[in-house]
């Protein structure tokens, strides 16, 4: 018994470019619209929260560049002392 369909698995099939376009373009649309929605959750802070939040963080960096200022010049000193640096 020989199999007579035209839907043979040894015929080559173009490649639905069409609509591999449209599920990329409806996958974009997509994300654009999950981002846009996404956007309207967030809470903008007040002007007196993002000076707070702003000032702490300024004293934080300030903080941690002392500390890495500090420890530099320790180990420089360290350094010199060691090799004798002139």
């Amino acid at each position: 018994m020989t199999q007579t369909s035209t839907d043979d698995a040894s015929t080559p099939r173009r490649s639905g470019s069409t609509s591999a376009r449209v599920g990329r373009l409806a996958g974009i649309a997509l994300f654009v619209r999950q981002v846009i929605a996404e956007l309207r959750k967030v809470v903008r802070p007040t002007r007196t929260e993002l000076i707070t939040y702003t000032s702490v963080v300024m004293v934080f960096v300030v903080a941690v560049m002392a500390y890495v200022s500090a420890l530099d010049i320790g180990l420089g000193k360290l350094v010199l002392l060691v090799f004798g640096g002139g």
